[in-house]
């Protein structure tokens, strides 16, 4: 079984009748996992596909939101790899002495 045939039985078993690009698709969500995360590509894919349909879109319209993702994509500046700048590393205070029997937490 192909790729394509997989598209085909699966957009069967959604109840979709759906043009897949799959060469755009995998541009798209290897540039998203690479300049991202792994995580970003399926989340890509997904959020392309909603847009498409959210928006009635035609293979050119598609494309054309594949592109601007890819661009978002490929020149992306944060890496998974890299620390969160709103991530504060305040050292967290050593309490393991102080009975905490009695303390009530908020929920």
């Amino acid at each position: 079984m192909n790729l394509h045939d997989w598209i085909d039985e699966l957009s069967d078993v959604l109840d979709v009748e759906a043009e897949v690009d799959e060469g755009l698709l995998g541009d798209l969500t290897k540039a998203a996992a690479t300049n991202v995360e792994r995580m970003a590509a399926p989340v890509t894919a997904f959020l392309l596909g909603f847009a498409a349909g959210s928006q009635g879109a035609n293979p050119e319209q598609v494309e054309a939101l594949a592109a601007r993702a890819q661009r978002l994509a490929e020149a992306w500046d944060r890496p998974a790899a890299a620390p969160d700048p709103d991530d504060i590393d305040d050292p967290v205070p050593d309490d393991h002495l102080v009975d905490h029997t009695g303390d009530l937490y908020e929920v």
